[in-house]
């Protein structure tokens, strides 16, 4: 039977695969739009198979919120090259991911069943076979406030790096007023070697490992122990504010820390503020 351009362009706005594959998938099906979805999905899955071993460096990220900006989602979503990661539908699978988490959480989200009865999978397959590259979903997280605050998010313009932070308050405050901090911290997050939100709380081991790299640096030098044991204490102390972001300089305004203008927003809003967590994912 003759094939419409009608019948092509259906099937190719009901699944988002290519003109000739729509072609091809209707002409193998005799014209029928049902079986031909199912036979780009099938396809759909040998050319994921096929795919699923080539190396994913490059992708994007992106953040979505709940209306009340007290939960909200980060994900992280590879694929091979630059060239997909700028592109819209890729972009849109992105946003669609990061909402679809929001939704229903970060635990065993390919597995999660979405609006259209597809599995996140499912529909994760389907985009291979449309886009051309292998894709793969690298880590997921929805982050969720138990208590007064906000939670700020940050995406940097390159879709590489993107930050949630959530920032906690000693009572009820409006959203407007802390919406800006929120975000300009989660900014300062994506711009910043942040390890930890206090010094007490940088891992134990990262600390062993910096001190055993400056003693040997130290050694070298020939200086007698009670020398070196000083310069060693020395560079902690340096390393210590430079990943703990509380003791680092603001990067919109280096003269202040982020404790410091945390200190300072608390005392014009008339509430205790607090940085509860931080979630970084980059490329």
């Amino acid at each position: 039977m003759s094939i419409t351009p009608a019948q092509v362009m259906a099937l190719r706005a009901a699944t988002g695969a290519g003109m000739m594959d729509c072609k091809r998938a209707l002409e193998e099906t005799g014209g029928d739009a049902e079986q031909a979805t199912d036979y780009l999905r099938k396809k759909g899955l040998a050319i994921a198979a096929k795919k699923a071993t080539r190396e994913t460096n490059e992708g994007g990220i992106a953040i979505a919120f709940a209306p009340d900006q007290r939960s909200a989602a980060i994900v992280r979503l590879a694929c091979e090259t630059d060239f997909v990661a700028r592109n819209e539908q890729f972009r849109a699978l992105l946003q669609g991911l990061a909402e679809q988490v929001l939704r229903q959480g970060d635990a065993d989200v390919a597995a999660q069943k979405m609006a259209s009865g597809q599995t996140v999978q499912e529909w994760i397959t389907q985009a291979i076979a449309t886009l051309g590259e292998n894709l793969q979903i690298v880590e997921t997280r929805r982050v969720t406030l138990s208590g007064p605050g906000i939670i700020g998010g940050y995406v940097h313009s390159n879709g590489r790096i993107g930050v949630l932070v959530t920032l906690g308050a000693e009572q009820a405050t409006a959203a407007g007023q802390l919406a800006p901090l929120a975000k300009d911290l989660a900014m300062h997050v994506a711009a910043s070697p942040v390890s930890a939100i206090t010094s007490a709380e940088i891992d134990p081991a990262l600390i062993a490992r910096e001190k055993e790299i400056y003693a040997a640096q130290a050694k070298e030098s020939g200086k007698p122990a009670a020398i070196i044991a000083k310069m060693v204490e020395g560079r902690l102390q340096k390393f210590v504010k430079e990943v703990a972001l509380m003791h680092q300089p603001f990067v919109k305004e280096p003269t202040a820390t982020i404790e410091q203008l945390l200190a300072a927003q608390a005392k014009a809003l008339g509430v205790k503020l607090r940085v509860e967590r931080f979630v970084k994912f980059q490329f």
